[in-house]
């Protein structure tokens, strides 16, 4: 049994009753208010923790708050989601695309909850939208600092949530309404808990890790359990507690996460097909096959029934292996000080070996390396569609390690901690060198910097020349530097730009490298309900490019005499031509014209359009603020609606136009999708007439051709 605790670091200390003190003429002065204890932090801490940790949350939110609403309607998709949520209750709760029901997002509907919930409250503009996420960011760089401050000094949990703050996807995922940003803050809360949890072998803190996780799944279902390993493994190994106990806990915070997720399952599961929207994502109208399919195994088997791009055998969306992350896809994104932090974890682990069980070091390193290194492993061989994006998961685990190991090897640097230190820093320098190569006109001066200083730092850690106090800051300083240039620069460039379309990218244009995923331009979507792109709004990174022989081309601009919602060759955002994977990914930009004939008469109609794909849906409805079903779902190969459950809604008057894409799918399509919406659209082609609007081909569904039956 153990009885104690045995730390290599400070535990943190709880703050003392405040006790009255005598004042100069002897009256006694009330204790301290919360905003005084707030503002000071625990008495243990020096003055300079908290105005600290003050500044790194203001300018944070400075950071993710800037010009946000540059970025439009972001991903067009779920602003889409977010306008049928403002509007229904049924489509806040089941994630629904549109508000009349007709098919979910495909994905669980948790991340959507807090935009959907800012809209209800201040209406539907690109600002309710992304400012939640933004202050889901600054949320986690508190969470990781607390996290961090448990145990360790203010310094490692200062440097912990700067990390986090200045990774590029970071700054990409908090500015945009992708699932991930609260993805990110769940588990960051849940690494909380654990820590907690470690403390006292506390039964109700691994309950709250365990409830955490199970509303993280509600954020992006199993990514959010690729943490789950790293949270039991530590506390099996150093919680202070017979292990039979542990065993136990573990148990209970299992039933909680799955009590915690469980609830909206049941009752997706529970209610009847016709009462509910169909699961998008699904090829089977099933919850399960969404899960454990198209956003759970599949994503690392590439088996995903219903995707597109790519095609069988490794690496559907791009190469794998364990240099994925550093390649040219993925390596700006987080990479920056991953290979610090994997030589900061090693070297931690390794001086820790001989520490007692519950040692707080080397806990550390066993819940933040584990959670890096379970996630780490999935995006880099998984087969399936696996986005650089996915990676913001792995910057609270690499802020953690960095902040941490950094400031443990840095007090105890003598031996071989000071070579471990040094080796880091040298290792965080090189790449940071070697990433921004990537962009070689783009402030190479910086690269000069990072490079120099970084192993000049280095090559003094390796020595004992930091001892007096005055050495030890500048070479402390001049090492920070160095391994935070690269990154900053690039969190800013991803700041100072737009973002638009389903799959963004951080970091200034062009930074990565042939056969990426596309740079191209995307334009930012509307800053209001009811209209479409202002003019001359701002171009964001973030399409995916068409396939061709060198892999993922980047996605071209509309030519500029193009008129607004005009079809793009190959976009497939309205007329006959194009379909390609741009118009899957690419939301709709119907002008105003269009839209006005698409609103008008709208409400005697349950959708008042219909088209092939939920990104072309979503840009028709985001402009008329009114429901447009989409045909397939996200990549269109959803067998939803069928063809006759079509010709019902047209037979009851329940769908007003019809408005081509190019983009319906054959049995042969990507995925198999069934060939619904080929049937659709060749089933209206062939017996509603048509009318030209803006450049956007529009059927009828009122209007059958003469001699032909509307069903």
């Amino acid at each position: 049994m153990v009885t104690g605790v045995t730390t290599t670091t400070l535990p943190y200390v709880a703050d003392p009753p405040a006790r009255p003190r005598p004042g100069p003429a002897g009256t006694r002065h009330a204790p301290p208010g919360r905003l005084h204890r707030l503002l000071r932090g625990p008495e243990d801490d020096p003055v300079w923790a908290r105005p600290l940790l003050v500044g790194l949350l203001v300018l944070t939110g400075l950071l993710y708050l800037w010009g946000l609403g540059a970025s439009g309607w972001a991903n067009t998709y779920y602003s889409a989601a977010v306008q049928a949520a403002s509007k229904s209750w049924k489509a806040f709760l089941f994630g629904s695309l549109d508000s009349a029901s007709s098919i979910t997002v495909d994905k669980s509907p948790a991340f959507l909850w807090p935009m959907d919930l800012a809209a209800r409250a201040f209406g539907v503009s690109s600002w309710s939208i992304l400012v939640p996420q933004a202050v889901e960011g600054v949320a986690a760089v508190a969470v990781l600092y607390a996290a961090v401050r448990r145990w360790f000094s203010p310094a490692a949990a200062l440097l912990s949530g700067l990390v986090l703050a200045l990774t590029p996807v970071a700054a990409l995922m908090f500015r945009f309404n992708n699932p991930d940003a609260l993805l990110t803050l769940l588990t960051a809360l849940g690494a909380y808990a654990m820590v907690r949890a470690l403390e006292g072998a506390s039964t109700r803190w691994v309950v709250a890790a365990g409830s955490l996780a199970g509303l993280a799944f509600l954020a992006k279902m199993l990514q959010a359990l690729l943490v789950v390993p790293a949270l039991g493994l530590v506390y099996l190994v150093a919680a202070p507690t017979p292990l039979a106990r542990r065993v136990r806990q573990l148990l209970l915070g299992a039933a909680a996460m799955v009590l915690s997720a469980g609830w909206w399952v049941a009752i997706v599961v529970l209610t009847p097909a016709t009462a509910r929207p169909y699961i998008g994502g699904s090829q089977n109208n099933s919850l399960w096959n969404l899960v454990f399919g198209y956003n759970g195994l599949g994503r690392l088997s590439g088996n995903e029934s219903g995707s597109v791009g790519g095609g069988p055998g490794a690496g559907r969306w791009g190469p794998t292996g364990w240099t994925r992350l550093f390649n040219s896809q993925f390596g700006g994104e987080a990479s920056w000080l991953l290979p610090g932090a994997l030589i900061l974890l090693a070297g931690c682990l390794v001086l820790t070996l001989k520490s007692d069980r519950a040692d707080r070091t080397r806990a550390s390193m066993i819940l933040w390396g584990g959670w890096l290194v379970v996630t780490g492993a999935a995006i880099s061989l998984g087969k399936g569609i696996i986005h650089p994006y996915y990676t913001v998961a792995l910057a609270p685990p690499i802020g953690a390690i960095a902040g941490i190991g950094a400031t443990e090897l840095w007090r105890r640097r003598h031996g071989a901690a000071r070579f471990v230190l040094s080796a880091a820093v040298a290792a965080t320098a090189w790449w940071s060198y070697e990433l921004l190569g990537r962009t070689p006109s783009w402030h190479p001066g910086l690269r000069s910097f990072v490079l120099v200083a970084g192993w000049a730092s280095a090559a003094v850690l390796a020595t004992r020349w930091t001892e007096p106090r005055h050495r030890a800051v500048m070479v402390a300083g001049t090492a920070l530097a160095a391994t935070l240039a690269g990154p900053a620069a690039y969190t800013w460039a991803t700041a100072a730009t737009p973002h638009s379309g389903a799959i963004p990218s951080s970091g200034p244009a062009g930074a990565r490298g042939p056969g990426g995923l596309g740079r191209g331009p995307g334009v930012a979507g509307a800053p209001r309900l009811g209209a479409g792109p202002p003019p001359g709004a701002a171009q964001g990174r973030g399409r995916f490019g068409g396939f061709g022989p060198g892999g993922l081309a980047g996605a071209q601009a509309p030519p500029p005499n193009m008129a607004a919602g005009q079809a793009v060759p190959g976009a497939g955002t309205g007329g006959t031509g194009g379909g390609g994977i741009d118009g899957i990914l690419d939301g709709s930009r119907p002008s105003a014209q269009l839209a006005r004939v698409l609103e008008a008469g709208s409400g005697n109609y349950t959708w008042t359009a219909a088209t092939v794909s939920a990104n072309q849906a979503a840009g028709y409805q985001l402009a008329t603020g009114k429901p447009v079903m989409a045909l397939g779902g996200f990549n269109g190969t959803d067998p939803s609606p069928t063809l006759a459950q079509f010709q019902s809604y047209v037979r009851e008057g329940k769908i007003h136009y019809f408005i081509t894409s190019g983009l319906g799918r054959g049995p042969g399509g990507p995925g198999g999708g069934g060939g619904t919406s080929s049937e659709i659209s060749a089933w209206v082609q062939s017996r509603f007439s048509a009318q030209t609007v803006a450049g956007v081909t529009l059927y009828d569904l009122t209007s059958p051709v003469a001699g032909s039956a509307a069903g």
